[in-house]
């Protein structure tokens, strides 16, 4: 009679243990270091949208897998949703001496290789807003930062990537923003 109990006991501890799940890693676009930049400036710069691709716009982190594949990672997470997580990381860093200015976002690419790179690909439209308005200025920019294997790295190239657009998206700003800058960043 002990023998069955014994092996009724240990095929149970075999399942719970097979049931047992990874834990949930969650990650931010907002680097733990608060910009200057939005201390220092006279204004902000206004984001009126953001809009990612169908693919990346989930909870889960989505990374490329060869030349056409992806997986989405499902025990890694955004903190937010990815849209969020842009405009919180953007509205940390975006500062600007002029005011009533206002920026759209439309995400082209959101790309990330473990080992490879993460790459942000944006087309965006400023507008000034106010009684003076005028044309509008579309540009297209396209970031790239390096990364390691691991999906921490992964996910501090793309905060190098939103760092750098918003450098980019302050600087065009404090311009007369009448044309784009290169659309590609070094």
């Amino acid at each position: 009679m002990a023998f069955p109990l014994k092996i009724t006991l240990l095929t149970g501890l075999l399942l719970l243990a097979a049931c047992r799940s990874e834990p949930i890693q969650f990650h931010t676009l907002t680097p733990v270091h608060r910009s200057n930049t939005s201390l220092t400036a006279g204004g902000e710069i206004r984001i009126e949208s953001i809009t990612v691709p169908p693919q990346v716009d989930r909870p889960q982190i989505v990374i490329r897998q060869g030349d056409s594949g992806v997986a989405i990672l499902e025990t890694q997470w955004w903190a937010a949703s990815l849209v969020d997580e842009l405009r919180s990381a953007l509205v940390d860093q975006l500062a600007s001496n002029r005011k009533n200015l206002a920026v759209r976002i439309e995400v082209q690419r959101f790309d990330s290789i473990p080992g490879q790179y993460a790459l942000l690909d944006v087309k965006w439209r400023f507008r000034q807003t106010g009684t003076d308005e005028r044309t509008p200025l579309t540009c297209r920019t396209v970031v790239q930062s390096p990364s390691g294997p691991t999906i921490d790295d992964l996910v501090i190239a793309q905060q190098n990537n939103v760092k750098r657009f918003a450098a980019l998206l302050s600087q065009a700003a404090d311009k007369s923003p009448s044309e784009c800058p290169p659309a590609k960043l070094p």
